[in-house]
């Protein structure tokens, strides 16, 4: 349950009331939150505490396993605690960790894949480093800012409410600029937002690229053919935003939470980006998977290139592909590579990357990852290296199950949750695949997330021949 001073505690001094608790923090939560205790034993996670304060807690919420609540007041405070910088931090459910220090924020995280690697996983693997960055603000290339009426911003935590967020300062600033003329144009033109409850309303979402040039790219994701008044909301973005290169129309009339649309209609310009990584030159359309941080993308794709070892005789699969991004990267040091990826755009936008970029040993495949996987296993495929990149629920047990047929020497796992990452590597290793290394890359500062990459190698004998 959330809660208005999840981030900042009171100033009270006055002795605890019914549902507050003094008590010890002693590590964290996944998201971030401290973990203490309750008189009975029973775990609580603290929303603002860190590991090694003493805090009064109001509790929130208590379950049958666990509590829930939040800092009422810090009685003995950690050397790592620091003042939130953002004024939207109490409400805004988008940072997590601007409470902490950014090297007590990098050792969260990386124990965070840890454990769970232990609990989950059932491995004793340390994660032997985080690759930290070296730029915590302005550094999403993406931005996808919820609308309701009079308000542009991010969900306020554990709901769908939105709270109006002027500037964002994980945003480029381009991105506060287009914000303001939407809010504008609605006002003016009296153009309302969507209703999630109702499914009325016209306005869902404003959806901003930007690349490393400072260009942008606008969609709004409506619930509608037509958008009023589009001359105007085009001319006003033009004036305001910097870079601009398009303006695009997303249709999205479905009734769930959903929010990229189901076509699109260009109002002005174009309707792609493009930005490079590592040395490749890559087209960005609206729906297209591309890391939202490129620097941190650029040490992660090349953690998770060392670990695949490649000598230049290999075949390579890489599943969850993209736009291309790792495949045109291993591209470079394998004999031959085969992308698969289940979003149609996405590998129009990656065979045209490789052609782009002059890369001739890369072929790619539409299709979802377990029957592909599948169909690639039974033709006899049998790639030397396998690397994957799914989305947040990780792999379905069917595609850990056809990498294993395929009787690959390694496969390197990308992952953006480690829970996810954890459970199947403990299914890798029912089928003979041990993971040997770990690492962490923060590529989303001030939140709790964080990607991570790990080498799995083949432990059983396989008589597979080479593809």
């Amino acid at each position: 349950m959330a809660s208005s001073n999840r981030h900042r505690p009171s100033k009270r001094s006055s002795p605890p009331g019914p549902g507050v608790f003094t008590m010890d923090i002693t590590g964290y939560g996944a998201n971030g939150e401290g973990v203490g205790r309750l008189p009975d034993g029973m775990a609580c996670f603290v929303a603002g505490a860190l590991a090694g304060e003493r805090c009064r807690v109001a509790l929130d919420h208590v379950g049958r396993s666990a509590a829930w609540g939040h800092v009422e007041e810090i009685l003995v405070p950690a050397q790592e605690r620091v003042e939130p910088d953002c004024p939207y931090y109490v409400n805004c459910g988008g940072c997590m960790t601007r409470h902490m220090s950014y090297p007590c924020e990098l050792e969260f995280k990386r124990q965070k894949v840890e454990d769970c690697l232990r609990r989950i996983g059932g491995v004793d693997l340390p994660v032997s480093v985080i690759h930290g960055a070296k730029n915590t603000e302005r550094y999403r290339n993406k931005v996808q800012f919820p609308i309701s009426a009079g308000a542009i911003g991010f969900y306020r935590g554990g709901t769908h409410a939105v709270t109006d967020v002027e500037d964002c300062l994980l945003q480029p600033l381009a991105c506060a600029r287009a914000r303001q003329v939407v809010l504008d144009f609605m006002s003016t033109y009296q153009v309302p937002a969507y209703e999630e409850k109702t499914g009325r309303g016209l306005l869902r979402h404003l959806y901003l690229r930007t690349n490393r040039e400072g260009q942008v790219l606008v969609c709004l994701l409506v619930n509608g053919d037509l958008l009023p008044h589009e001359a105007e909301l085009v001319q006003g973005l033009r004036e305001a935003v910097p870079g601009l290169l398009g303006v695009v129309l997303g249709v999205n009339k479905r009734r769930d939470n959903v929010i990229l649309g189901e076509s699109y209609r260009t109002l002005w310009g174009q309707d792609y980006l493009m930005d490079t990584l590592r040395g490749f030159s890559f087209r960005l359309s609206v729906p297209s998977f591309y890391q939202v941080n490129a620097d941190q993308a650029e040490v992660l794709y090349g953690r998770a290139l060392e670990l695949a070892a490649l000598t230049g005789k290999e075949t390579v699969l890489d599943l969850y592909c993209g736009i291309g991004t790792i495949t045109l990267c291993l591209a470079r040091q394998a004999r031959r590579v085969l992308g698969a990826e289940v979003v149609p755009q996405a590998i129009e936008d990656a065979r045209e990357n490789a052609a782009r970029n002059g890369v001739e040993n890369a072929e790619f495949f539409c299709g979802d990852a377990a029957q592909v996987a599948e169909k690639l296993a039974a033709e006899g495929l049998r790639p030397q290296v396998v690397t994957v990149d799914p989305p947040r629920k990780g792999l379905a047990e069917s595609v850990v199950g056809s990498i294993a047929r395929m009787g690959p020497e390694r496969v390197v796992y990308v992952s953006c949750d480690p829970a996810t990452l954890a459970r199947d590597v403990a299914r890798f290793a029912r089928l003979g695949y041990r993971a040997v290394r770990a690492e962490a890359v923060d590529l989303f500062p001030r939140t709790s997330h964080v990607e991570s990459v790990v080498s799995l190698v083949r432990t059983s004998p396989s008589d597979h021949h080479q593809g």
